[in-house]
């Protein structure tokens, strides 16, 4: 059982698919309607809509190209038995707006805070809470979604209730410094391309970002945490991730990010901290992983033999239980030129390489990859034993996984986001810091020698 499969089981979602829309909600019956409503059948196309505070009850339709904004926070009641907002013509902006989904609505109509089926959409500055998906963008292209904060719905299950910013057939798109908790999946991109997501932030959800079939999109600077997975990257090409957080996904089976037959991308200058496994790669190719920090995790990758031609190069790999777990019975990925805290060789002639050849995966964590059952001997000293063991006497033929020229100083970190978790654990600058020492210290001790 693969993890991606484990990871929709243990999150109690449904299994790992293309979601197709659902049928297209219109206008709601009058009973229903905003009070609203007659102000923006009254509006003139290109019209500004200015709302003052207070609570507007009922669902709303925006079939023509205006801009409603909110003073003073009001609050849009939505009737509990569809989308809140639905808007159905291009060039709308929201802005400025609580609203409210009170429960109601169907998964199967893909009911909405706001629900967007027209281009040039913008969404800005809105809370979005009691809705089954906070905003949805269906074949909306060039939409934006800026400063929204979307709170999921309590006491359902994952498969019950919708994710927090869901993207269907949408190119163009730009989500900057959102804010998602408790929705089934934080981030929801599936068959859309060109977009780029900077400065989100995503926690208490199943998959903080879920890429399906959408490529040529870029994401940096957000954070995923606390969550079965930070992200599910799959049957996506040319993604870029850069400068992201990743940080303490934990569970039995969680992930700092999983790719599944994922190609032609780019990982660089991300932190993976505190995470079940750091990276999990399936059938994924000619992928490039450089100046990551990947720290503090059971397992820092593991590896598909389905995999071709991945590079790992630059990155630093501390304090990780386990450098690989390694599925099969070959690679031809590269791991040349990082650094692992765990390597003992020294660089006795100062040239930044270690001396010798880093092995990255044991005869133990070869069992545990093709073994399931032994990831639950993980943190045992049994484990470590047979891994020691192996290395002084070895009996088994595993599969070699090897960093060639390992550094034996830590690389250039300085582009590494600062963290700033919830969640208080030792600190990834007092971390940084100790290595730093360790290794110089290293270099102290090896000039000495040569003298």
């Amino acid at each position: 059982m693969t993890l991606l499969l484990l990871l929709a089981l243990a999150a109690g979602g449904p299994e790992m698919s293309a979601i197709e829309p659902g049928a297209l909600e219109e206008r709601p019956p009058p009973a229903e309607a905003s009070v609203l409503q007659p102000r923006v059948d009254a509006a003139a196309p290109g019209e500004r809509i200015d709302v003052d505070p207070g609570e507007y009850p009922g669902d709303l339709v925006l079939d023509r190209p205006v801009t409603l904004v909110g003073h003073g926070r009001p609050r849009l009641l939505g009737s509990g038995k569809g989308s809140v907002v639905r808007v159905r013509a291009s060039g709308v902006t929201v802005e400025g707006f609580d609203i409210d989904g009170r429960g109601g609505g169907s998964i199967d109509r893909d009911s909405s805070g706001i629900h967007v089926a027209a281009s040039g959409f913008t969404a800005r500055d809105c809370g979005i809470t009691g809705a089954l998906f906070g905003i949805y963008l269906r074949a909306a292209d060039g939409a934006r979604v800026d400063r929204c904060e979307i709170h999921g719905i309590t006491g359902k299950e994952d498969g019950e209730k919708g994710s927090g910013i869901h993207i269907w057939n949408t190119r163009g798109f730009e989500l900057t410094g959102n804010r998602v908790d408790l929705s089934r999946d934080g981030l929801y991109i599936q068959s859309s391309s060109g977009g780029r997501m900077r400065g989100n932030v995503v926690r208490h959800v199943r998959y903080g970002l879920h890429f399906m079939y959408s490529d040529d999109n870029v994401f940096e600077e957000n954070v995923f945490e606390q969550s079965a997975a930070g992200a599910v990257l799959m049957y996506s090409r040319r993604l870029t991730l850069r400068r992201n957080q990743f940080l303490h996904n934990r569970g039995f089976a969680s992930v700092g990010v999983l790719c599944q037959s994922c190609e032609d991308s780019i990982a660089e200058d991300n932190v993976l901290l505190d995470n079940a496994r750091g990276l999990f790669l399936e059938g994924s190719r000619r992928n490039v992983f450089r100046r990551n920090l990947i720290a503090d995790s059971d397992a820092a990758i593991v590896l598909f033999d389905s995999c071709a031609a991945n590079r790992f190069e630059d990155n630093a790999f501390l304090g990780n239980l386990s450098p690989l777990t390694l599925v099969g019975r070959r690679t031809d990925t590269s791991f040349d030129g990082n650094f692992w805290s765990d390597n003992d060789w020294p660089d006795l002639d100062g040239d930044g390489w270690s001396d010798g050849e880093y092995v990255l995966s044991s005869l133990f964590d070869h069992l545990r990859g093709n073994l399931l059952a032994a990831d639950l001997l993980v943190r045992s000293p049994s484990a470590l034993a047979l891994a020691a063991a192996e290395r002084t006497f070895p009996v088994l033929e595993a599969v070699k996984a090897v960093d060639h020229r390992p550094l034996a100083r830590l690389p250039d970190l300085s582009r590494l986001p600062v963290v700033r978790s919830e969640v208080r654990r030792p600190s990834l600058l007092g971390m940084t810091a100790s290595l730093g020492l360790l290794a110089a210290g290293a270099g102290v001790l090896s000039r000495g020698r040569r003298r």
